[in-house]
Parts: C-alpha cells; structure tokens; sequence
C-alpha cells in the first residue's frame, strides 16, 4: 500500500528572505566573473566572495571551476584550498580550517530535507573541515559532518558521520582507522 505524502506545503515555504533570494540572484550574475577568470587569479575570486560575504583568510586558493551556493555562508580559513569542481553546497554554514584541502570534484552538502516531515522541510546543519584535514578527490562530506583536525577523508570516501581528528576515513559506508 503507498500513501501519499502532500508536499505542497514544501512548495509554498519560503526558505530564504526577500533580500537572501535577492543576494542569490545577483550572485547567480556574478558566476562569469567567478568562473572564466584566468586559474592564478586566486585574490579576484578571494576578493569577489568577500563581496558577497563569505569570509575568507589570507593566501587562500579557490580554483575558478568550484560550485558555491551561498558564498556569505562560508568561513575559509588561512592557507586553505579547493580544487577544480568541487562543489560547495552551502545552504547551511561550511567552515573550512586552515591548511585544508578541499580536492577536486569533492562534494560538501550542507543542506538536506527533513525525511520524518512530510512536508520535507529545508534543513541546513553546518559542515566544519578541521585544520590541516584533507577532504580528498571525489569525496562527499553530508550535512552536519565534522572531518576533524588532520583527518584524511579518502578520494570517493562518503562521510555522512563525523571523521575524528588525525584519521583516516575511506569508502562507503566510510570505514575509519587511525593514520
């Protein structure tokens, strides 16, 4: 037997403010800018994501392919960086440590729905990426996650739980060992 779930009520939420939906559009303009700058113009896409309130650190690389959703939701600290595609899915607040990696093609979703709501609610638990860490190639890191200071999140490794700090996590279900 399948029941059926009304989601209309999903439908007509509103999710963000009138000025947030405002502030996504625009940044939704400003993606050629971001996008088709030349690779080692680091401080342009640094200075533009400031523009649109995300706070970054000093001497921090954000290849010019990334994906980000909501840049005033990011907190990217000293030294730290993210490769060609990753994708920043920050609906809720991503906090990437000093000296992390981010590799390419690396998913961090920080937005989710609510499964026990059958309205499906927006839910957007923050994600942190600890110092030092490395979220390798490839890699998923769900919402509400901490890869803790050191830790190695393997290239493909899904992390939908916390990664303690100077270990290493890999595959799916993420198995984790110590380094």
């Amino acid at each position: 037997m399948t029941t059926h779930i009304d989601i209309s009520a999903n439908r007509r939420a509103r999710n963000w403010s009138a000025k947030a939906q405002v502030a996504r559009i625009l940044w939704g303009l400003c993606q050629p800018l971001f996008r088709f700058s030349p690779r080692p113009f680091w401080v342009w896409r640094v200075w533009l994501l400031r523009l649109f309130g995300a706070r970054i650190g000093r001497e921090v690389h954000i290849h010019p392919t990334v994906r980000i959703t909501i840049p005033w939701h990011l907190h990217i600290e000293d030294q730290a960086a993210v490769g060609d595609r990753a994708i920043l899915y920050a609906l809720g607040p991503i906090h990437i440590g000093p000296r992390a990696t981010v590799s390419q093609n690396a998913h961090l979703c920080a937005g989710s729905h609510d499964w026990r709501d059958p309205a499906r609610r927006l839910l957007r638990p923050a994600i942190v990426i600890g110092p030092d860490a490395w979220v390798c190639a490839d890699a998923f890191v769900g919402p509400g996650v901490v890869i803790g200071a050191g830790a190695i999140l393997g290239a493909r490794g899904v992390a939908l739980s916390d990664l303690p700090a100077r270990h290493i996590g890999q595959g799916n279900p993420m198995q984790i060992r110590p380094q």
